[in-house]
């Protein structure tokens, strides 16, 4: 059995004490963006488990989007992450 060589950690150890993994992280192919999957990928790029450059190349996100999603969890938290909540959180 052989384990694929990746640049940077595979775990770390978030402030709450939970661990995140290279496997909890939203698959390649995602095209359908929740909340949840949204704030996981800001908390690994965030936390130091992916490069932002990473991030965005894996998941074919424009830097734009990618800043949009972490202004909306730093000024709102998660639910402005919601496609629901959109014009409740909306920058004018």
């Amino acid at each position: 059995m052989y384990i694929k060589r990746v640049d940077g950690p595979r775990a770390i150890t978030l402030q709450d004490g939970s661990i995140l993994t290279l496997a909890d992280l939203p698959p390649n192919d995602t095209r359908r963006w929740v909340a949840s999957r949204k704030a996981i990928v800001i908390k690994a790029v965030e936390s130091g488990l992916l490069s932002k450059k990473a991030a965005l190349d894996r998941y074919d996100l424009s830097e734009e989007e990618y800043d949009l999603w972490k202004d909306a969890i730093t000024d709102h938290g998660l639910d402005a992450l919601k496609v629901t909540a959109l014009q409740k959180y909306r920058r004018l």
